[in-house]
């Protein structure tokens, strides 16, 4: 299994279990965001702790994650990066562009707190 799943209170957390996010990877990750976002799913966490490199296919698939989140309303949140991948996120800046947390677990935390607060804004709207 290269990538699994767990959904959460309409959250997803897409984990990785591929030493390398690259093109032989890369559009099995493009196919599990889709198939989440089609699912309904607009709120997603990308845990790529078990991941040690990643290249421009990888990061495309990561930017398609963050645009089916955006183009859905949802947030999309990357988490557990290795130093490698850290610095080739930080070379392209797409860590201006990405949220990007420590742990999974924090990600998920993350996009509980965002959802509760978006959700107190809607209701003092009316």
């Amino acid at each position: 299994m290269t990538f699994s799943t767990d959904l959460r209170d309409n959250i997803a957390i897409i984990t990785s279990h591929v030493e390398k996010l690259d093109a032989l990877h890369a559009p099995d990750l493009k196919s599990e965001l889709v198939r989440v976002a089609k699912a309904g799913t607009s709120h997603i966490v990308l845990d790529l702790s078990e991941s040690r490199y990643c290249d421009s296919s990888g990061l495309s698939a990561v930017l398609i994650g963050n645009r089916l989140c955006r183009d859905s309303e949802g947030k999309f949140v990357l988490s557990g990066l290795q130093a490698s991948v850290e610095k080739l996120i930080q070379i392209s800046q797409l860590d201006r562009v990405l949220t990007i947390v420590p742990t999974a677990s924090e990600g998920y935390d993350y996009l509980v707190m965002e959802m509760t607060e978006s959700q107190l804004g809607d209701n003092s709207e009316s």
